[in-house]
Protein backbone atom coordinates (compact mmCIF):
# COMPACT_ATOMS: atom_id res chain seq x y z
CA UNK A 1 0.00 0.00 0.00
CA UNK A 2 1.06 3.37 -0.87
CA UNK A 3 1.42 6.60 1.21
CA UNK A 4 -0.68 8.30 1.79
CA UNK A 5 -3.54 5.90 1.36
CA UNK A 6 -5.63 8.06 -1.52
CA UNK A 7 -3.26 8.52 -4.95
CA UNK A 8 -1.91 11.81 -6.01
CA UNK A 9 -4.36 13.33 -2.76
CA UNK A 10 -1.57 16.53 -3.16
CA UNK A 11 -3.32 17.63 -6.45
CA UNK A 12 -6.96 17.52 -4.94
CA UNK A 13 -8.64 20.68 -3.00
CA UNK A 14 -8.91 20.29 0.83
CA UNK A 15 -12.38 20.64 2.67
CA UNK A 16 -11.16 22.49 5.57
CA UNK A 17 -8.75 25.85 4.73
CA UNK A 18 -6.32 27.77 7.31
CA UNK A 19 -8.07 31.15 6.43
CA UNK A 20 -11.24 29.41 7.13
CA UNK A 21 -10.00 28.36 10.59
CA UNK A 22 -8.43 32.20 10.98
CA UNK A 23 -12.02 33.66 10.32
CA UNK A 24 -13.47 31.17 12.88
CA UNK A 25 -11.26 32.27 15.41
CA UNK A 26 -11.76 35.85 14.72
CA UNK A 27 -15.23 35.71 15.40
CA UNK A 28 -15.12 34.16 18.15
CA UNK A 29 -12.89 37.15 19.65
CA UNK A 30 -9.46 35.05 20.19
CA UNK A 31 -7.47 36.76 17.44
CA UNK A 32 -5.41 40.25 18.45
CA UNK A 33 -5.35 43.11 15.42
CA UNK A 34 -1.64 43.04 14.21
CA UNK A 35 -0.25 43.08 10.71
CA UNK A 36 1.57 40.04 9.54
CA UNK A 37 5.36 40.31 10.38
CA UNK A 38 7.48 39.97 7.67
CA UNK A 39 9.02 36.88 8.81
CA UNK A 40 8.23 34.26 11.77
CA UNK A 41 11.10 32.35 13.37
CA UNK A 42 9.94 28.99 14.87
CA UNK A 43 11.09 28.30 18.58
CA UNK A 44 11.00 24.56 19.70
CA UNK A 45 13.42 25.77 23.07
CA UNK A 46 11.29 26.77 26.10
CA UNK A 47 14.66 27.96 27.05
CA UNK A 48 15.35 29.48 24.10
CA UNK A 49 11.64 31.10 24.54
CA UNK A 50 12.32 32.14 27.71
CA UNK A 51 15.70 33.80 27.04
CA UNK A 52 14.08 36.00 24.07
CA UNK A 53 11.10 36.82 26.40
CA UNK A 54 14.21 38.37 29.29
CA UNK A 55 16.09 39.75 26.87
CA UNK A 56 14.32 41.22 23.98
CA UNK A 57 11.65 44.05 24.00
CA UNK A 58 8.49 42.27 22.81
CA UNK A 59 4.59 42.27 22.24
CA UNK A 60 2.53 39.41 23.14
CA UNK A 61 -0.32 38.63 20.72
CA UNK A 62 -2.96 36.41 20.60
CA UNK A 63 -4.51 34.01 17.36
CA UNK A 64 -2.21 30.91 17.18
CA UNK A 65 -1.80 27.96 19.43
CA UNK A 66 1.47 28.61 21.62
CA UNK A 67 2.97 32.02 22.47
CA UNK A 68 3.13 34.76 19.49
CA UNK A 69 5.60 37.96 20.19
CA UNK A 70 6.22 40.22 18.01
CA UNK A 71 10.36 41.80 18.54
CA UNK A 72 9.42 45.48 19.31
CA UNK A 73 13.50 46.19 18.29
CA UNK A 74 12.21 45.13 14.53
CA UNK A 75 9.34 47.37 14.68
CA UNK A 76 7.18 44.21 14.78
CA UNK A 77 8.48 43.14 11.26
CA UNK A 78 9.47 39.80 13.01
CA UNK A 79 7.38 37.20 14.77
CA UNK A 80 8.86 34.40 17.43
CA UNK A 81 6.24 31.05 18.31
CA UNK A 82 7.14 29.14 20.57
CA UNK A 83 5.34 26.76 23.57
CA UNK A 84 3.60 24.84 20.63
CA UNK A 85 5.36 21.94 21.25
CA UNK A 86 7.52 20.21 18.50
CA UNK A 87 7.62 17.20 15.61
CA UNK A 88 6.16 18.15 12.24
CA UNK A 89 2.28 17.91 12.32
CA UNK A 90 1.86 20.54 14.77
CA UNK A 91 4.79 23.08 13.48
CA UNK A 92 3.00 22.32 9.42
CA UNK A 93 -0.48 23.25 10.96
CA UNK A 94 0.63 26.60 12.47
CA UNK A 95 2.34 26.93 9.21
CA UNK A 96 -0.60 27.16 7.28
CA UNK A 97 -2.43 28.54 9.58
CA UNK A 98 0.35 31.71 9.41
CA UNK A 99 0.70 31.71 5.55
CA UNK A 100 -2.85 32.31 5.88
CA UNK A 101 -2.54 35.50 7.91
CA UNK A 102 0.14 36.67 5.36
CA UNK A 103 3.30 35.69 6.25
CA UNK A 104 5.54 34.87 3.72
CA UNK A 105 9.37 33.92 5.18
CA UNK A 106 10.19 31.74 8.17
CA UNK A 107 13.17 30.40 9.53
CA UNK A 108 12.89 26.72 11.95
CA UNK A 109 15.95 27.06 15.10
CA UNK A 110 16.08 24.00 16.54
CA UNK A 111 18.30 21.03 17.87
CA UNK A 112 19.42 18.12 15.81
CA UNK A 113 20.81 14.90 16.39
CA UNK A 114 24.16 14.05 15.03
CA UNK A 115 25.01 11.42 12.40
CA UNK A 116 28.44 12.20 11.16
CA UNK A 117 31.27 11.97 13.94
CA UNK A 118 32.74 15.48 13.10
CA UNK A 119 29.85 16.82 13.82
CA UNK A 120 29.99 18.15 18.31
CA UNK A 121 27.64 19.51 20.48
CA UNK A 122 26.77 22.79 19.60
CA UNK A 123 27.95 22.74 15.72
CA UNK A 124 26.01 25.00 13.37
CA UNK A 125 24.13 22.93 10.50
CA UNK A 126 22.04 25.41 8.01
CA UNK A 127 19.49 22.44 6.48
CA UNK A 128 19.38 22.80 2.32
CA UNK A 129 17.97 19.30 1.78
CA UNK A 130 15.76 17.07 3.73
CA UNK A 131 14.69 13.24 3.74
CA UNK A 132 10.84 13.38 3.85
CA UNK A 133 10.70 10.27 6.66
CA UNK A 134 7.37 12.00 8.16
CA UNK A 135 4.28 11.96 6.96
CA UNK A 136 2.51 15.46 6.68
CA UNK A 137 4.88 16.02 3.72
CA UNK A 138 3.33 13.53 1.81
CA UNK A 139 0.28 15.04 1.63
CA UNK A 140 1.22 18.60 -0.07
CA UNK A 141 3.87 16.87 -2.38
CA UNK A 142 4.40 13.78 -4.61
CA UNK A 143 6.32 11.15 -3.89
CA UNK A 144 10.16 12.00 -3.79
CA UNK A 145 13.01 11.40 -1.25
CA UNK A 146 13.88 14.68 -0.73
CA UNK A 147 11.82 18.31 0.03
CA UNK A 148 14.22 21.78 -0.15
CA UNK A 149 14.88 24.93 1.91
CA UNK A 150 14.26 28.23 -0.09
CA UNK A 151 17.68 28.70 -1.85
CA UNK A 152 17.68 32.50 -1.52
CA UNK A 153 17.10 31.99 2.51
CA UNK A 154 20.00 29.04 2.64
CA UNK A 155 22.24 31.93 0.74
CA UNK A 156 21.02 34.19 3.27
CA UNK A 157 21.71 31.98 6.21
CA UNK A 158 25.23 31.14 5.48
CA UNK A 159 25.69 35.17 4.47
CA UNK A 160 25.05 36.31 8.07
CA UNK A 161 26.87 33.09 10.05
CA UNK A 162 29.92 34.44 8.31
CA UNK A 163 29.34 38.41 9.16
CA UNK A 164 28.58 36.60 12.88
CA UNK A 165 31.82 34.51 12.37
CA UNK A 166 30.20 31.30 13.26
CA UNK A 167 31.52 28.40 11.87
CA UNK A 168 29.11 26.21 9.69
CA UNK A 169 28.14 22.95 8.00
CA UNK A 170 25.59 22.82 4.73
CA UNK A 171 23.67 20.04 4.30
CA UNK A 172 20.94 17.47 4.06
CA UNK A 173 18.85 16.15 7.50
CA UNK A 174 16.77 13.02 8.18
CA UNK A 175 13.42 14.07 8.91
CA UNK A 176 11.30 11.12 11.19
CA UNK A 177 8.47 11.56 13.65
CA UNK A 178 8.95 8.99 15.63
CA UNK A 179 12.12 9.39 17.48
CA UNK A 180 11.92 6.71 19.59
CA UNK A 181 11.82 4.59 16.20
CA UNK A 182 15.83 5.68 14.59
CA UNK A 183 16.94 2.63 13.79
CA UNK A 184 20.58 1.41 14.22
CA UNK A 185 20.36 0.59 10.37
CA UNK A 186 19.13 3.24 9.24
CA UNK A 187 21.62 5.35 10.87
CA UNK A 188 24.50 3.61 9.05
CA UNK A 189 22.56 4.09 5.94
CA UNK A 190 22.77 7.69 6.59
CA UNK A 191 25.80 8.07 7.47
CA UNK A 192 27.01 6.65 4.15
CA UNK A 193 24.56 8.66 2.41
CA UNK A 194 26.47 11.61 4.05
CA UNK A 195 23.59 12.61 6.06
CA UNK A 196 24.29 15.07 8.49
CA UNK A 197 21.90 15.14 11.21
CA UNK A 198 18.52 13.63 12.16
CA UNK A 199 15.42 16.23 13.28
CA UNK A 200 11.58 16.37 13.52
CA UNK A 201 10.06 19.05 11.39
CA UNK A 202 12.45 20.06 8.44
CA UNK A 203 10.83 17.87 5.54
CA UNK A 204 7.66 18.71 6.16
CA UNK A 205 7.92 22.39 6.63
CA UNK A 206 10.20 22.66 3.06
CA UNK A 207 7.06 20.83 2.03
CA UNK A 208 4.23 22.99 3.13
CA UNK A 209 6.50 25.94 1.72
CA UNK A 210 7.02 24.77 -1.42
CA UNK A 211 3.49 23.80 -2.03
CA UNK A 212 2.22 27.07 -0.88
CA UNK A 213 4.94 29.42 -2.63
CA UNK A 214 6.59 30.82 0.30
CA UNK A 215 10.39 30.92 1.45
CA UNK A 216 11.38 28.59 4.61
CA UNK A 217 14.86 27.93 6.22
CA UNK A 218 16.61 25.86 9.02
CA UNK A 219 19.16 26.34 11.15
CA UNK A 220 20.31 23.50 13.57
CA UNK A 221 22.43 23.64 17.06
CA UNK A 222 23.78 19.55 17.49
CA UNK A 223 22.26 18.44 21.08
CA UNK A 224 22.61 14.86 21.21
CA UNK A 225 25.02 11.74 19.33
CA UNK A 226 24.25 8.96 17.25
CA UNK A 227 26.95 8.71 15.02
CA UNK A 228 28.45 6.04 17.15
CA UNK A 229 25.63 3.82 17.49
CA UNK A 230 25.23 4.16 20.48
CA UNK A 231 22.86 7.36 21.91
CA UNK A 232 24.46 10.24 24.02
CA UNK A 233 22.26 13.53 24.82
CA UNK A 234 23.38 16.71 25.18
CA UNK A 235 20.21 18.82 25.12
CA UNK A 236 20.86 20.57 28.71
CA UNK A 237 24.07 22.53 27.05
CA UNK A 238 22.12 23.51 23.33
CA UNK A 239 20.53 25.94 25.07
CA UNK A 240 23.53 28.88 24.70
CA UNK A 241 23.94 27.83 21.11
CA UNK A 242 20.32 28.31 20.33
CA UNK A 243 20.43 32.41 21.30
CA UNK A 244 23.62 32.50 18.78
CA UNK A 245 20.89 31.10 16.14
CA UNK A 246 18.06 33.36 17.19
CA UNK A 247 20.50 36.47 16.72
CA UNK A 248 21.07 34.96 13.01
CA UNK A 249 17.42 34.31 12.33
CA UNK A 250 16.61 37.59 12.97
CA UNK A 251 19.08 39.48 11.02
CA UNK A 252 18.45 36.71 8.18
CA UNK A 253 14.73 37.27 8.22
CA UNK A 254 14.89 41.48 8.35
CA UNK A 255 16.86 41.63 5.37
CA UNK A 256 16.03 39.27 3.14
Amino acid sequence: MSFPNFKNKHKEDALITPQKFLEYRKKLGKFSKFKPPKGVIFCYSNELLDYIIKNHEIRKVGGFYGEFYLLKETEDQIGVLGNFGFGAPVVVILMEELIAFGVKKFLSVGIAGSLQKHLRVGSIIVCNKAIRDEGASHHYLEPSKHSYASKTLVKKIEETLSKFGLEYVVGTTWTIDAPYRETVVEVKKYQKEGVLTVDMEASAIFAVAEYRNVEVGAIFAISDYLAELEWTPKFHVSTKYLEKLFQVAKEVLLNS
